[in-house]
Order: C-alpha cells, then sequence, then structure tokens
C-alpha cells in the first residue's frame, strides 16, 4: 500500500526529477571537462609541436656554425685539397666532439664519401646524402634529417673552397632518445620518431610506455599511416602528427603524445563533491516529499471521495473542504463542476433525443417512438418529407437562410400534427411524419393535405423560397414490421417521388430488393475488374465508301457473380454517382490496348474507339498515363480513337480542352459522341481538337427519306465535312437507313444491321468470314437489271454488261428523275442503242432516264 500511496508517489517523482537533474549536471560536467581535457590537451601539444620545432633549429644553428667554422680553417682546406685522410679524420672528431655532434662526413663534389667519422653509413645513405645535395640551394643552410643506419640524424653541410669548391661537409646529432627524453623535460609531451626506409625495418625513437610503442607499431604497420590516438590498457594518448623530412625512398615522421588521464586527474575532485552535493540533496528532498505528501493527502482522499459520488450520480453532497490554498480551491471547482455536470446531464438527455436547429426530436427518438408503435401493435404510417431543392435555397440564401428555411418548414409541419402524431428531422433536409392509427391510403390523403400547405413559399429574409417537397409513404403493417425496414423503405419512396409529377409515392414492394442490388453493384463495382469479372465486346464500324470493317467500338460489359450479366446502363450511372468511373476508364484503356497488341500480332490491324467520362477529361495525368500504356503494349496511337461528349467538355472547358490536346499530341483520335443531344455549340466544337462526329442513335434508327431526323443527319453530314470532320451514325438497324446514309456520304456507320457487339474471339472471327454487304443486291433479268432499294447507277463504259451498284461507287453518272425519287421501289433499266442511254421505269410507270454527267 505505501508503495501504492500518494505520498510515496509525490516522494518518488521529486527523487526522480533530482536524479533526472544531477545526472544531467554531472553527464554536462563530464562532458565539459572531456572538452576541457581536450582542448587543453590540444594546445599542449601544438606548444609542443612549436617546441619540438625550435630544438631542431637551435641544433642546426650550432651544427651550421661549427661547419661553416671547419670548413673556413686553412688547415683543414689544404688537408682536403691534398687528400691527406688522417688529418681529416681528426679534424671531423674533434670539430664533432665540440659540440656533441653525432656524425661529420666530408663528401666530393660528384657525392661519393671520403671521410666519415660514422662507421655505420652505408653506400645507400651515402647515395640519399648526394642526391640531397644535387638539389638546388635555398637562402639559408640546408637542412636534412636523414635516416642512417639505424639512427636519424638532423644534418646541415658546409661547402669547402680552396678557392673553388672542392668537397661538401656535413654535419650532424642523432634525433635519438636523448634528445626525445629533452623534449619530454621541456614540454611534459611524449614523443615517437620514425624513419622509414623502402625495404628496410622502420627506425623507431620513442618515449611511450614499451606496450603504447607496440601498439603504436602495429598500427602503423597494418594501417601505413600515423593514428590520432593511441590507447593501451593503462593510458589513453592524444596525438599530434609532424612529417619531419621525405625523400626518394626514405620518410621521418613524429608523434607528439599526450596523456589525457594525467590532465583528468586534475578533475577528480570536483567530481567527488558533486556525488556528495547529490546524496545530500536526495536525502532533503526525501524528507521534504514526505511532509509535503502528508499534508496534501486528507484533502486529496476526500475529493476523491466527491468524484466517485459525482461518477455514480449523486450530485446533492458538497465537498467540505476548509483551506485557503489550491486544494480549498480545488474544492470550490469541484463543486461548481459537479452543478454544472448536473445541468449539463439534463441538457446532453434532451440534445441526444432532438434535433438541435429545429428543437424537433431525432432519428434515435422517433425510432424509439416507431418501435413503441409496433410492439403495441399500432397502425402507423411513415411519411418521409425531402426537400429536393435545398441545395438551391443554400446557395442564393446562404447558410443561415437555409437554416431559417428548415425551421419555417419545422413550424409548418408541426402545426398539421393530429394528437398522437410525431414530426421528427431526421438529417439535413429530411423530416419524417409519424401517423398513428393511420394505413396508407389514409396517408396519402394527410400527405396531399400537407403538399397544398407547403405549396406556399416560405419568407426567407427579402426572399420567397418555393419548396420542393418530395413524399415517400410506408406503413406498418403493410410495408414492414421493424423500425429500421420501415424507414429505410419510406425513404426509398420518397426518392422514387422525385421522379413522379406529384412528388408523392406510395413504397412499391420489391423497390428494397431493388435498392439493395444497387448498393451491391456499387459496392462490388470497385474490385469488378481487379477479380476480372469486366469484359469488353465490340461492334463492327462499316466504312461506306470502301465497304470493309477496320474500326470497331469497345463496349464495357459486367458479368456479375450473383447477379449475371449487368447491363451497362444500369452500372455507369453507378459509377458516375459513386466516383469509380475512372477505375473503370482506366481498366477499358489498358484492356483495348493489350487487345489490339494482341490482334497486332496476328496480323489483325483494327483501329478501336471507347468512351471517356467526364471526370476523365477533367483528369490532366490521363495523357501521360494513355502514353505510358502506349509504349508498354507498342501500340500505334492512331489506332485509338476517344469518344467524348459535349455536355462532358462543357463542365470545364479550359481544363477539358487542355486534356484532349494532351491526347492529340500523343497521337490519339477524338471523336464527338451522341452529337445532336447535348449543348451542340458550334463555337466549343470549333475550339475542340476533334476529328470525328457521331451522330446519336436516336436520329438513325427509324430514319427515312420523308422524316425530320433526315433533314437533321443530312445537315449534320454536311456541316461536318464542310468542317473537315468525318461523321459516325450509329443505330443502323434498317437498310433503307444505311441506304440513305451511304446516299448522303456517311463516312462509317455502326448497328445491328452490320452486327451485334461480339466479344473479342467472336469478333475475330466475324472478321474472317465473308462479308455480306447490307446494300441492296441486282440481278439480271435478260438484257435488263432489276435493282432493289434505292436509285442505281449504270456505267456502260466501264463494264462489260449493265450493273447495279451504289451511287457513291460510280459517280461519273446520275439519275435524273421526271416524277419523285421512289427509295425502295424496283426499277426496271433498258439499254436504248440509238444514243447510249438508259431508260428506267418503275412499277407506277414513272420514268427517268440516265444521262452522263
Amino acid at each position: 500500500m505505501l508503495r501504492n500511496s500518494f505520498q510515496a508517489r509525490i516522494a518518488g517523482v521529486l527523487i526522480l526529477l533530482l536524479l533526472v537533474v544531477i545526472g544531467a549536471l554531472y553527464l554536462a560536467v563530464k562532458a565539459a571537462t572531456n572538452v576541457a581535457v581536450r582542448a587543453q590537451a590540444q594546445e599542449q601539444l601544438n606548444v609542443g609541436s612549436r617546441v619540438f620545432g625550435q630544438l631542431l633549429a637551435l641544433r642546426s644553428d650550432q651544427l651550421q656554425q661549427a661547419a661553416q667554422v671547419l670548413a673556413a680553417d686553412f688547415g683543414f682546406k689544404d688537408a682536403v685539397a691534398s687528400g691527406d685522410v688522417p688529418t681529416i679524420r681528426s679534424a671531423l672528431t674533434n670539430q664533432g666532439a665540440r659540440i656533441n655532434a653525432g656524425a661529420v662526413f666530408l663528401l666530393g663534389l660528384d657525392g661519393s664519401l671520403q671521410v666519415s667519422t660514422d662507421p655505420g653509413i652505408d653506400a645507400e645513405a651515402v647515395a640519399v646524402l648526394g642526391s640531397q645535395l644535387q638539389q638546388p640551394r635555398h637562402d639559408g643552410p640546408r637542412l636534412f634529417l636523414l635516416p642512417i643506419g639505424r639512427q636519424v640524424y638532423l644534418l646541415v653541410d658546409a661547402t669547402v673552397s680552396a678557392p673553388l669548391p672542392i668537397a661538401r661537409l656535413l654535419m650532424g646529432f642523432a634525433v635519438d632518445r636523448a634528445f626525445a627524453l629533452q623534449l619530454r623535460e621541456l614540454t611534459h609531451l611524449e614523443l615517437s620518431v620514425v624513419a622509414r626506409r623502402d625495404g628496410t625495418a622502420p627506425t623507431w625513437v620513442s618515449t611511450l610506455p614499451n606496450s603504447a610503442q607496440m601498439l603504436l607499431e602495429a598500427h602503423m604497420e597494418t594501417a601505413g599511416a600515423m593514428p590520432k590516438h593511441v590507447d593501451d590498457d593503462i593510458e589513453h594518448y592524444l596525438s599530434q602528427h609532424l612529417q619531419l623530412a621525405s625523400g626518394p625512398g626514405y620518410r621521418v615522421e613524429a608523434l607528439l603524445h599526450r596523456s589525457l588521464g594525467e590532465a583528468e586527474a586534475a578533475f577528480a575532485p570536483l567530481d567527488r563533491r558533486i556525488l556528495l552535493i547529490s546524496l545530500g540533496s536526495m536525502l532533503a528532498s526525501l524528507v521534504g516529499a514526505l511532509v509535503l505528501a502528508r499534508s496534501v493527502s486528507r484533502p486529496v482522499r476526500e475529493l476523491a471521495d466527491a468524484a466517485q459520488r459525482i461518477g455514480r450520480g449523486d450530485y446533492q453532497q458538497s465537498v467540505a473542504l476548509a483551506r485557503s490554498d489550491e486544494l480549498g480551491l480545488l474544492a470550490l471547482a469541484v463543486n461548481e463542476m459537479q452543478r454544472g455536470i448536473a445541468e449539463r446531464e439534463q441538457q446532453l438527455a434532451h440534445n441526444a433525443l432532438h434535433d438541435a436547429l429545429t428543437g424537433l426530436p431525432n432519428r434515435t427518438l422517433a425510432l424509439e417512438r416507431l418501435g413503441s408503435a409496433i410492439t403495441a401493435g399500432r397502425p402507423t404510417a411513415l411519411l418521409y418529407l425531402g426537400v429536393g431543392n435545398f441545395a438551391a435555397i443554400n446557395e442564393s440564401c446562404g447558410q443561415s437562410g437555409g437554416d431559417l428555411a428548415l425551421q419555417q418548414l419545422s413550424r409548418r409541419l408541426q402545426a398539421t400534427l393530429r394528437p398522437g402524431d410525431s414530426l421528427a428531422r431526421l438529417l439535413g433536409d429530411e423530416f419524417l411524419v409519424l401517423l398513428e392509427h393511420c394505413d396508407g391510403n389514409s396517408a396519402v390523403a394527410s400527405a396531399d393535405r400537407l403538399q397544398q400547405l407547403l405549396l406556399k413559399p416560405l419568407r426567407v429574409g427579402t426572399l420567397d423560397v418555393a419548396l420542393d417537397c418530395r413524399m415517400g409513404i410506408a406503413a406498418y403493417p403493410a410495408d414492414g414490421d421493424t423500425p429500421d425496414d420501415l424507414l429505410r423503405r419510406a425513404r426509398i419512396a420518397m426518392q422514387d417521388a422525385a421522379q413522379q409529377s406529384g412528388r408523392l409515392q406510395l413504397y412499391q414492394q420489391g423497390r428494397d430488393a431493388a435498392q439493395q442490388r444497387q448498393v451491391r453493384l456499387i459496392r462490388d463495382l470497385r474490385h469488378a475488374a481487379e477479380q476480372d469479372q469486366l469484359l469488353l465486346h465490340y461492334q463492327p464500324k462499316l466504312d461506306l465508301r470502301e465497304g470493309h470493317v477496320r474500326q470497331a467500338e469497345a463496349l464495357l460489359r459486367w458479368q456479375h457473380p450473383q447477379f449475371g450479366m449487368v447491363s451497362p446502363g444500369e452500372f455507369i450511372p453507378l459509377a458516375e454517382r459513386t466516383g469509380s468511373i475512372q477505375l473503370l476508364t482506366a481498366w477499358v484503356i489498358e484492356e483495348v490496348m493489350r487487345q489490339l497488341h494482341e490482334w497486332d500480332g496476328r496480323g489483325v490491324w483494327m483501329q478501336v474507339s471507347l468512351n471517356i467520362s467526364t471526370e476523365d477529361l477533367l483528369d490532366t495525368d490521363l495523357p501521360t498515363r494513355v502514353g505510358a500504356l502506349l509504349a508498354r503494349y507498342q501500340v500505334a496511337a492512331e489506332q485509338l480513337i476517344f469518344e467524348i461528349t459535349e455536355s462532358g467538355v462543357m463542365l470545364d472547358p479550359e481544363r477539358a480542352l487542355e486534356v484532349l490536346h494532351g491526347l492529340r499530341r500523343c497521337g490519339i483520335g477524338l471523336s464527338v459522341d451522341d452529337f445532336g443531344t447535348g449543348y451542340s455549340s458550334l463555337a466549343q466544337l470549333k475550339r475542340m481538337p476533334v476529328q470525328e462526329l457521331k451522330i446519336d442513335q436516336s436520329f438513325v434508327r427509324e430514319l427515312d427519306d420523308n422524316s425530320e431526323d433526315s433533314v437533321i443527319v443530312r445537315s449534320t453530314i454536311e456541316m461536318s465535312h464542310s468542317l473537315g470532320l468525318k461523321v459516325v451514325a450509329e443505330g443502323v438497324e434498317l437498310a433503307p437507313s444505311l441506304s440513305l446514309l451511304q446516299r448522303w456520304h456517311c463516312d462509317t456507320a455502326q448497328g445491328y444491321l452490320i452486327s451485334r457487339p461480339l466479344a473479342a474471339e467472336a469478333f475475330e472471327a466475324w472478321l474472317a468470314q465473308p462479308y455480306c454487304s447490307p446494300w441492296p443486291r441486282c440481278t439480271d433479268v435478260c438484257d435488263s437489271l432489276i435493282c432493289w432499294g434505292c436509285v442505281c447507277a449504270v456505267s456502260w463504259l466501264s463494264l462489260a454488261k449493265d450493273a447495279c451498284l451504289p451511287p457513291a461507287v460510280l459517280p461519273a453518272w446520275r439519275v435524273l428523275l421526271a416524277a419523285e425519287s421512289c427509295p425502295g421501289q424496283c426499277w426496271l433499266v433498258t439499254a436504248s442503242a440509238a444514243n447510249g442511254a438508259r431508260t428506267c421505269s418503275p412499277p407506277a410507270s414513272k420514268s427517268a432516264t440516265i444521262v452522263s454527267t
């Protein structure tokens, strides 16, 4: 219990905070100490480097003076000139002993060794000396740091002249352990000097302990470079590298070392003092925390008991705590909170079951009351009301105006209620009227009266607003026996009422299943492509000039696993409404390219058109994706035609035109689909980069020569050709319609007369079969031709015998009729040998003469 008590927690928190503070302080001091130690060590290394250089300069000055004195001595020069080796050796030895030089050499001008006081010098060292002496002399004395034998020497040279130069004098001292110890005495730094020559082991001079020196030598052997740190089991050294000398085949380097342990030892007393201060602070904090916790725990327990009472819903007893400190203020706040909670609970209980804007019961309370009526077995009708133009009201009157309109509407509805009826606002602009002891027929009469009342406009600010109210009716027990089912079916009836002129609809049996089907289709549509439920059918498009099929339209089909083949007219609007249409378009584009790639591989060249939705026209990334797919499937862009609608472009013309131009830059053909049913803006058509118009099937399906559709179709074809556009007529189902289109020079026809949409395999098989033309056939009757269909032209110049052909095939001849033309009638064509003309006689004895143009 002590471990979980409030007192223990206060003490633990305070001690923990103190530990964190002390730990942070200790780490900060330790970090600062390490930084200071390293900075101090680095500064000592820098000073030591300068002292080391000055010491070498001092010794070199001594050597230079001694060498110059000896080189200037007349007796020495005479001995050198005469080649008196004993005298030369004696002079070199004596002069070197005076300045404590370790080695004195006399070299010839060619670099050969004449006399040396160091018997350890070898031929390689002499060669190096000779090469160094051949270097150009700069101002001042020339210094050499050179490994000779197992020693490293600092050498200076002087020229022996009599009076011309006759020899070179070199004098030096060994950079040995004695020199390193002398430097350590001056700087308190350790020194390591290493001389490396090609082909020989390095020469080491070091004041480091043996273990550290062995580590340093091992690191040099493996890494080949001087380390910045040297660590052994006892000491840690910070090092500074000095490059002393280098030449052909040799290099002399030095490392100055500073022991960090010695520098850190000065800060050890500070660490002990911090530890003692920390322990004292922890003890004092523990005592203070316990005292503080004892003074706080009792009122806290009282406040905790009060909170438990409030949690149980007991708001009657207040907290009595006579204190003037913060705990006393907390007790007053708890009492005030208790009163506020009691008031808000009452308000929340009301708000949970009522609409904040209108004060009416909400969906929850409405369902509860409906459930009570069903439990009691009381016949009840649900009148579901929605405002169809509420969005327009919000736009014209603003959000506050829309709220005011809903409040006025709720008051009007409340005024019509009978005793026992209920009115609820479900959401947005939707209301529910519960008519108890009422069936569907009685509810229709009530709804009719309510509609008459709502015909009067609402006054919103300075505007008169007319409501477009739709009402759906469902009744218990006829239309359901649960609140949720009844409410859903009433809403379905309300949605159906939007399509009725009277804006009133009783629930129709089976509509619930239809809505469930629609919901299921919406849910499954997003996954139809990935589950391989989608497929494409291809409908051939006939070239009326050539009589060949080289084009087709890709039409999407959906094979649902439960509902079977779903009509595009059912699922395409759902996709457009729910945002799935772009997923379908993407699948169609890729599947068409895949099929074209497959057909191209088998030598079947085909141009395929497909539909692009309004959402796709507003997607600026569409050209990029299409270009990537073209490259992936290696399909020529001219094999694709994207069909767009005028209404889709008009939604956002500038953005849509940007996408269309991007597609044209890819090489994609563009066609205006359903031309004549949308805006049909010629100004907009001129701006669009399209190459084709597609006349809607509503103008073509029942086309004949005397219908109003013929005027629209013929003028559209002529206008399109004047604009440089090709024309496609869809919905061709009758042979006379096809003949008219051919006569009017329509470019392409599409419809059931040519072929129904076919699966890819069936379409390819259809293409492989001999094509049976839907044009009228001609048969020979003795010397004449009998032609069915439209008027046929006869060419006796290019054919061996009379023939019956479409007018566009033989444009050099035309028929001049004495009476009205009679499409579909049979004309008898006979020859006249006198003038080469042909006479056509219809069954009704009307005549026409075929003459040359």
